[in-house]
Parts: structure tokens; C-alpha cells; sequence
């Protein structure tokens, strides 16, 4: 629903230089299509990438007010706040995006269209986009996409926001630098908003969650994952990066499951944060050493599989290395392969790791 070309204005207030903007900070990162300006009074007049470390020259400013001088055509709401709701002063800039003729674009588990007050405010040509909902006509999965050609790689994660949507669209972009066919499959807010395609899973019924995972790499593998019916369906060579979500490490996740069963992978990534020993938040709660978990991953991944297809491996890690330094970095990487054996690197620090993962995932095609 959001066109790759439309010119957004992100809002972001407070949430421009913490995880609670993680949503709007992929945006920034990772979407190709325009933004004019990003609202978060608490930074604003600052240089973007003072305070986020990204190289993109949009202003910061106070107001939805200010940000019209530019244009914007989409309000997209950047913030997921703990519980989903809508802080008063990100409400007031909502109200005021559609009062100015905005459509506005949001993954809050409160439906800003369901707010009478809202919905009232939204002119005939305009729309309200609340992507966190169920899709419809969902059936119970059945392990259909373990027929699709080519390649599917699933990421898994040691913990929650460890980095898996960053580390696939990493190796999108290295795969399409290669000029190979690569697809993204968004499972969360961020991705979707990202890629125009996907399945919001967090809003999905339990039972119906592999089903969707499901139905939303059948589509990917059909038009791309944005919708477009004249992309070409997928080949031998084509390479589909299912989005991970939380992790079979964490006592509130059940996400992982349905991912495996859904998108039927023929290889996994496992993502982690570099030196992150017990689950965020859960300071009680260790992760396991990652071959102890690559193992357990794969024998899941075994399981729920029609007869005769070839074992499921996780066959790269990409750690997070975002709080080391580059000599600290480096170490962890090379001690994290001689652990696991497997080939290690940050993709969102180097385009050389995406490229080593890459070629690690490449090199099993056809195992």
C-alpha cells in the first residue's frame, strides 16, 4: 500500500536515537524511496546522522507543521512502543497529517483507522494504512512451499531485535550487487513497510500463523513479495530471505515455529548480538552456546518436512557488532567462527561479510 516512490515523513518522536524508534530507523537505513523529513522535537534542527549514525541527509524537525515545507505526501508512524499504543503528541501529529491531506502508514497494535476521531479526519482520497492485521481467506499450513524452486533462507535469532530483518536485506542487497534474483519476505512492521509485501505474524490467530508465513513466500515466489503481477515467478536461482522474528531462546516468543513450518527453508542464518550472554530483559534467562543452539535449530527444522528433502543447516552466523569497535569486532568474529564452524561476520558493517555470507548460503545450493 505504500508506493516505493511516495515522499514519507517519518514520525519519531522521542524514539529518533533508542530501539523504541527501531521501525522508523530501518526505514531510514534500508528504504530506497524518498523521505523529506523525520519529526522528533527532542532532536530536532540536529544532523540525522549525528544522532542515529546514519548517512542520510533528512531534516530533523519539531512538528508535523514544519515537516509540510517538504512536501511529504505519507505519514508513517516510525515508533513500536512497549504494549503498541499512541503516545498524546504522535496522536496530534497524526490528526494534523490527515487534516493536511496526508495518508498515514502505521504498525501500532492500536488500528489508528478503528479512532473515530481519526477516521473522521480522512478525506475520501485519502487512506489510513494499519498494517498489523490478519490477512484474509488464511488456510492452516501445509508445508506447500517445500515444492518452490530455489532457494529459501530463513534467519533466527538468539534474542529479540538482534538484528535479523537488517542481516536478510543485507544479503538482498549483496545478491542483487551480484545481479542474482533475491526476495525478501517481511514478517514484521519494519519489513513490510520496507519491502511493499509480507505478513505482519504478530497478528496473526496461532493456528493460522504458519499458514500465513505460508501464503506470504508462495507470494513472494510469484510476484516478488510487493504485489507486482508482472514480476517473473521464481527459478532455481532464485533466492527468497524469509524475515526472523523473536527466538526460540526467549519466554514470550512463539515465532519461531511457525516461520520454520511456513517458509520450509532449505538453510537458516542465525543472528546474534556480539558478546549478549542472557536474553534482553531476562537477565536470568542465559543463550545457550551458539553450536548448542545451531543444533537444536536444525533438529526443529527437521521435523514437519515432507520425506526426502535434504536436512535443514544453519550455514552462516551474522553477528551484531554494532557496540564494538573494529579490532573488537574482528576478534569476536573470528572466535565465533572457530566456535562454530561456521563463516561468521557483520553484514550491516561490511559489505565484505554480506558478500562471505552470501557466498556460504550459495555455496549450499543444491545440497
Amino acid at each position: 500500500m505504500l508506493n516505493p516512490s511516495a515522499r514519507v515523513v517519518l514520525l519519531q518522536h522521542d524514539g529518533l536515537d533508542n530501539l523504541s524508534g527501531k521501525t522508523g530507523l530501518a526505514l531510514l537505513r534500508y528504504r530506497s524511496g524518498p523521505i523529506v523529513a523525520v519529526i522528533d522535537p527532542a532532536q530536532a534542527g540536529l544532523p540525522l546522522e549525528q544522532v542515529t549514525g546514519i548517512p542520510r541527509a533528512i531534516p530533523v524537525v519539531a512538528s508535523l507543521a514544519e515537516a509540510l515545507h517538504y512536501s511529504p505526501e505519507v505519514a508513517v508512524v516510525g515508533l513500536a512502543p512497549s504494549g503498541g499504543l499512541l503516545p498524546e503528541a504522535l496522536r496530534r501529529d497524526v490528526a494534523a497529517a490527515l487534516q493536511a491531506g496526508l495518508h498515514v502508514a502505521s504498525g501500532l497494535h492500536t488500528r489508528l483507522a478503528d479512532d473515530s476521531a481519526l477516521a473522521a479526519l480522512c478525506g475520501p482520497q485519502q487512506w489510513i494504512w494499519d498494517l498489523r492485521q490478519e490477512p484474509p481467506g488464511l488456510e492452516v499450513a501445509a508445508a506447500r512451499c517445500a515444492a518452490l524452486p530455489g532457494q529459501r533462507l530463513l534467519a533466527v535469532g538468539t534474542d529479540m531485535a538482534v538484528g535479523k530483518m537488517s542481516a536478510c536485506l543485507e544479503l538482498v542487497a549483496a545478491a542483487r550487487r551480484q545481479g542474482l534474483d533475491a526476495r525478501f519476505v517481511g514478517t514484521g512492521q519494519a519489513g513490510i513497510l520496507i519491502s511493499g509485501g509480507g505478513v505482519p505474524l504478530d497478528a496473526v490467530r496461532v493456528d493460522y500463523a504458519a499458514g500465513a508465513v505460508e501464503a506470504a513466500v508462495l507470494e513472494a515466489c510469484r510476484t516478488g513479495g510487493g504485489g507486482d503481477p508482472a514480476a517473473a515467478a521464481c527459478s532455481d536461482a532464485t533466492l527468497v530471505l524469509v524475515e526472523g522474528q523473536g527466538s526460540l531462546c526467549h519466554p514470550g516468543s512463539t515465532a519461531t515455529l511457525p516461520l520454520l513450518r511456513g517458509s520450509q527453508p532449505t538453510d537458516l542464518l542465525l543472528v546474534h548480538r556480539a558478546g549478549q550472554r542472557t536474553i534482553s530483559r531476562h537477565p536470568t534467562i542465559p543463550i545457550p552456546p551458539l553450536p548448542q543452539l545451531i543444533e537444536a535449530v536444525e533438529q526443529l527444522a527437521a521435523l514437519g518436512r515432507p520425506e526426502g528433502r535434504p536436512p535443514v543447516r544453519v550455514r552462516a552466523v551474522a553477528l551484531n557488532t554494532a557496540l564494538l569497535g573494529e579490532t573488537d569486532a574482528a576478534a569476536v568474529c573470528v572466535d565465533a567462527q572457530k566456535k562454530t564452524g561456521l563463516p561468521c561476520g557483520d553484514p550491516v558493517r561490511s559489505r565484505a561479510a554480506a558478500d562471505r555470507l552470501l557466498a556460504a548460503l550459495r555455496a549450499s545450493e543444491g545440497t
